[in-house]
């Protein structure tokens, strides 16, 4: 039986500045509070604890890891909550020192709620266990893993639980890449083709535009958010926000009310060399500081990468393809996210197991892809793309800065949006059958350079310019 990973999977909606380290601990606090309902013994926990453990406790501070469980055990919901009701959520908790759990039974909340440990569970990277008491009495204890991209899993999940073991005829099964090249070959189809195809097993029609629709108008706005926000993100860097002005010189004095005005008004502007360059990393910039100022942006594959592919599309939408609308976008994010899938299933989408070439690597891959496809190009194209995207992302370390997704995280979404395109336009003028590096092996490849990879290396802020940046200097 093949694995299947959704699009929907892939491209998740939630709250910065971490998929695996925010939103993945807030979703694992609301499967634990889901369990105590069920097992009716909520009422019951007179206290609660919460120990992290390897990256979530090096890096949980500057990830805001625990203030996501505290909002996750509070019983609100990453895809769903107001932004602007966070502060104030997290502001009642800490000042009067009681949590509501599931926002009904409370419980005693102090410093000691949520203890970070730095030593590794043997299972994953990214380990965390949830413990209510009755007095003394352990009455329910869970350990959950949040293996990047916003999953989360048990390690006695089943295959079947972890990654969905297809139990239903699948027109297009996929695990490696080579399928998926061979079936667009033997039938004619795009790879946007197929994978709406495997969709339609899932569920209708009306059902995938609706929430394709809801993620791109999600990426929208959080572009539109960043190029309209001035001050200091949070966390202590004092790292200033660079899309705004970046965005004021390029887009001058043209008039615009609401994201899709704007991207009319884009069109507009000068499209000279320097100025799409500006244009493209002014987009990454604008979603990678939603996410460090915990807004929401999606998953794509991961909240550290998630402004390559929203620049990627906006940069097709307003550069390349005046006329383009749903159709198109609909496309590309069909597109990416099947790259996605096939990384995740052969490799990893976590930094905290690969570094930051499992994040920004597989962003820029699933964006070269899309455009490529978009662009013209054949299946077998758009897989030279992804390769020739990731061959230069191996090795790429997760070094953040006092653990924040800010130093270098925003500026290598700039990075990684510019080689997608770069890597589109090479695919584009090759040969496939040329080809000498197949995508599969690049995987492949990335994977081995994980397992090698020294751990301080891998979004513990032990490495890098974690280490070797003062500070007490920024």
């Amino acid at each position: 039986m093949s694995q299947f990973i959704s699009v929907f999977d892939m491209l998740k909606i939630g709250v910065g500045p971490s998929s695996s380290h925010t939103l993945g601990p807030w979703r694992a606090a609301q499967l634990w509070i889901k369990k105590l309902n069920i097992d009716s013994i909520k009422d019951s926990v007179t206290h609660i604890d919460v120990n992290l453990y390897g990256s979530l406790s090096l890096t949980g501070k500057g990830h805001a890891t625990d203030l996501a469980i505290l909002l996750g055990l509070n019983g609100t919901d990453p895809e769903f909550i107001p932004i602007d009701s966070i502060k104030a959520i997290i502001s009642n908790i800490q000042e009067n020192c009681i949590l509501k759990l599931n926002n009904s039974h409370q419980v005693p909340y102090d410093e000691n709620t949520i203890i970070f440990n730095k030593n590794f569970l043997p299972f994953h990277s990214n380990g965390l266990t949830f413990t209510a008491y009755n007095h003394k009495k352990i009455i329910s204890q869970e350990t959950y893993y949040s293996i990047g991209g916003g999953f989360i899993v048990q390690e006695e999940d089943p295959l079947d639980k972890i990654i969905k073991i297809s139990k239903q005829n699948f027109p297009y099964p996929v695990n490696r890449a080579k399928d998926l090249e061979e079936y667009c070959k033997r039938d004619h189809q795009l790879i946007s083709d197929i994978v709406l195809q495997n969709e339609l097993a899932l569920r209708s029609a009306e059902e995938i535009d609706y929430e394709l629709h809801r993620i791109w108008d999600t990426m929208l706005e959080s572009m539109y958010i960043g190029c309209h926000t001035d001050g200091i993100l949070p966390g202590g860097l004092n790292v200033k926000r660079r899309a705004l002005n970046t965005h004021n010189k390029l887009i001058k004095d043209t008039n615009y009310k609401n994201p899709k005005e704007w991207i009319t008004a884009i069109r507009s502007t000068e499209v000279k060399f320097r100025e799409i360059l500006k244009w493209v990393s002014c987009f990454a910039l604008s979603v990678n500081e939603v996410n460090a100022s915990l807004g929401r942006v999606v998953t794509a594959p991961t909240n550290g990468s998630a402004g390559v592919i929203p620049a990627v599309l906006m940069y097709y939408l307003v550069i390349e393809n005046h006329e383009a609308g749903f159709q198109e976008i609909k496309k590309f994010l069909l597109t990416a996210a099947e790259i996605g899938s096939i990384f995740k299933k052969n490799a990893t989408i976590s930094a905290a197991m690969g570094g930051c070439q499992a994040e920004i690597g597989v962003s820029c891959a699933m964006a070269a892809a899309a455009l490529t496809e978009l662009l013209g190009g054949t299946a077998s194209q758009c897989l030279v793309a992804a390769e020739i995207a990731m061959e230069h992302h191996l090795g790429l370390t997760c070094d953040p800065i006092g653990g924040l997704v800010q130093i270098p995280c925003i500026e290598r979404n700039t990075m990684g949006a510019i080689k997608a395109i770069n890597a589109a336009e090479l695919a584009l003028d090759c040969d496939p059958k040329n080809t000498k590096v197949p995508l599969d092996k690049v995987i492949d490849t990335m994977w081995e350079t994980a397992k090698d990879m020294n751990r301080n290396y891998k979004e513990t802020s032990e490495g890098g310019l974690a280490i070797t940046v003062n500070l007490a200097d920024c």
